[in-house]
């Protein structure tokens, strides 16, 4: 009687178990956090909220992790908000194989396809600006309504005919050559450049900075700056016929204001928006502004 008593409890438990199992609803929202963009390789997405889309890029060679107080902001506000690793970058896969800005552009693309995403607000920040200039230019607009631009490249990251601004040709050299042979001072020191002036950062937040830098592919992080080195945006610019807001920091040692100027000035309607505390880490330094003016130009 005993076995039999232990043998119905035990049968009784099991039909608990999935009773509750079948009746129990999901906690999540049911969105993928890996998306395959090709066979064999997947991308980490940030996907929080509800409402009209702003997709995020992030710098190089960062990853989507540094948008960490634009995320739960932007979902408070209504949006939904969705952040994107690009391959070889933060949780992203990191393939041999190519790391330029058609592939990048072509990662977006499938995500956004995916994604079932429509008249979303695009961002890129830094080298990330670049990705979205080109990902506009290539795919006419797809996807997107509005783009906006932080702490640019500039059209040229590089110095070239014509275009006087950005790094020399020997400092892009140098710059390449130290990720392939001190990669972690490169970072330190990249870091320590984000601030507009001394204290504008604390360390803590150059710590958390250089901890995301350091989390990128070796090989990824070489060969996407060697194609930033290569890209010139200039013929492109007009082709851009979408609301377009130009974030940098006034005081920015990594990609000087001139070069914002630069954008404003080529893509037609554009506005700049200065911020007058900041340097490269403008989504930091004056990070309340930086929110808002993200908002209201998603919102317009």
């Amino acid at each position: 009687m005993k076995t039999i008593a232990l043998t119905i409890a035990f049968f009784t438990f099991i039909q608990s178990q999935f009773l509750f199992a079948q009746t129990r609803k999901p906690s999540s929202a049911g969105r993928e956090e890996y998306i395959e963009v090709e066979k064999n390789v997947k991308l980490h997405v940030i996907d929080l909220g509800e409402g009209q889309p702003v997709v995020l890029i992030h710098g190089w060679p960062l990853n989507n992790a540094m948008y960490e107080y634009q995320y739960q902001y932007l979902v408070e506000k209504g949006f939904r908000v969705i952040g994107i690793s690009l391959r070889g970058f933060g949780k992203s896969d990191r393939p041999y194989g190519k790391y330029d800005f058609d592939t990048f552009s072509d990662d977006i693309k499938v995500v956004l396809e995916k994604l079932k995403i429509e008249n979303a607000t695009l961002g890129g920040f830094s080298l990330g600006s670049a990705v979205t200039l080109h990902f506009v230019t290539k795919y006419k607009g797809a996807h997107i309504s509005k783009l906006a631009l932080f702490g640019a490249t500039g059209p040229s990251w590089k110095q070239r005919e014509g275009y006087p601004y950005g790094i020399s040709d020997q400092g892009a050299a140098d710059l390449i050559q130290q990720t392939k042979t001190n990669r972690q001072q490169l970072v330190s020191g990249f870091g320590k450049g984000f601030a507009g002036q001394e204290g504008g950062l604390s360390q803590e937040s150059l710590n958390w900075l250089e901890s995301i830098n350091l989390d990128a592919s070796p090989y990824a992080t070489t060969q996407a700056i060697t194609a930033l080195r290569d890209l010139d945006l200039r013929p492109e610019l007009a082709k851009i016929k979408i609301p377009v807001a130009i974030f940098h920091g006034v005081n920015d040692k990594l990609c000087d204001f001139s070069q914002a100027e630069q954008l404003n000035k080529a893509i037609k309607g554009s506005y700049l928006i200065r911020f007058e505390k900041s340097g490269h880490g403008l989504f930091l330094e004056e990070m309340d502004k930086f929110n808002a003016e993200l908002e209201k130009f998603a919102r317009s």
